[in-house]
């Protein structure tokens, strides 16, 4: 019988763990943590997910920052504003919400944070440092999966997991993190033949691909451990087919309520990290 990966409730418990710590920073450092948050565009998307973000800053004690400039925003504007943040001694995290508009380089603009300050952890310092194992700000979505099959109790040492998707913001770094807790892990990407001889094999399947919907229970192990979700224009719909899916498996997450949540919830715990290494040095 298969069970639900609850992300909202996991995401809950998590926030006010957060929300302790924060407390007890700012009575030890007798200052305040503040995020700061750059949305670029009218994303319909990135102005829910903005929204969001900024209300569980709130609920957690983070103050935060919010920057909205226009689509027609030039390079050097943006590029201007991140700067100027990165230098700002006030603040102790930095999140630029993407995607982009088009006519920007978000590579550039990205690489302009200070990795002391990146809280989406997508540096390349912090990506380095996620390949050699070693302390560091994890990129939020990919945590907060691996926070959801730890907290289920889910064995991870020697299982066979795939990754759907190969993406710096999701596949690579859970492709490493998964690693990192000794399972055998496959990535498989837009060029992969003959997919589903991989994801029936797999006994955790992680699919970020970006086609709702697009994982069907053939293709799926019975007991198998999924994992889904695609951020599109109209909000989140999943690439595993939940309904159909959640008959052969073990543990599902659903979407919304499943992986969402958490990269939510891991954002903050990353803001908090970011702050607590400006004032100790380490994590």
């Amino acid at each position: 019988m298969n069970k639900i990966l609850d992300g909202k409730a996991v995401s809950a418990t998590l926030k006010d763990e957060t929300k302790e710590k924060i407390e007890a920073f700012k009575k030890k450092y007798n200052r305040e943590i503040t995020l700061a948050v750059v949305l670029v565009g009218e994303n319909p998307a990135s102005q829910i997910y903005v929204r969001n973000k900024i209300k569980a800053a709130e609920y957690v004690g983070i103050k935060s920052l919010s920057f909205t400039l226009p689509k027609s925003v030039s390079q050097s504007e943006t590029e201007s504003l991140v700067k100027t943040l990165s230098e700002d001694q006030s603040v102790d995290g930095i999140l630029v919400q993407l995607p982009l508009p088009e006519n920007l380089d978000q590579g550039k603009i990205l690489s302009l944070i200070p990795p002391e300050k990146d809280v989406d952890g997508f540096s390349s310092q912090s990506m380095g440092k996620l390949t050699l194992f070693e302390k560091g700000i994890a990129p939020c979505t990919p945590a907060g999966i691996l926070y959801l099959l730890k907290n289920a109790g889910i064995e991870l040492n020697g299982k066979n997991a795939v990754i759907c998707g190969r993406s710096n913001i999701v596949g690579k770094p859970v492709a490493l993190m998964l690693l990192k807790e000794n399972c055998t892990v496959t990535v498989c990407h837009s060029k992969t033949e003959n997919l589903e001889e991989f994801t029936k094999n797999a006994d955790i399947l992680i699919s970020a691909i970006g086609k709702p919907k697009f994982i069907k229970a053939d293709m799926v192990k019975d007991g198998a451990v999924d994992v889904g979700i695609n951020r599109t224009e109209n909000g989140l719909v999943g690439d595993v087919d939940f309904d159909e899916v959640k008959k052969k498996t073990s543990y599902i997450t659903p979407v919304p309520g499943g992986v969402g949540p958490m990269t939510i919830a891991m954002l903050m715990n990353n803001a908090y990290l970011c702050a607590l290494r400006r004032e100790t040095g380490g994590f």
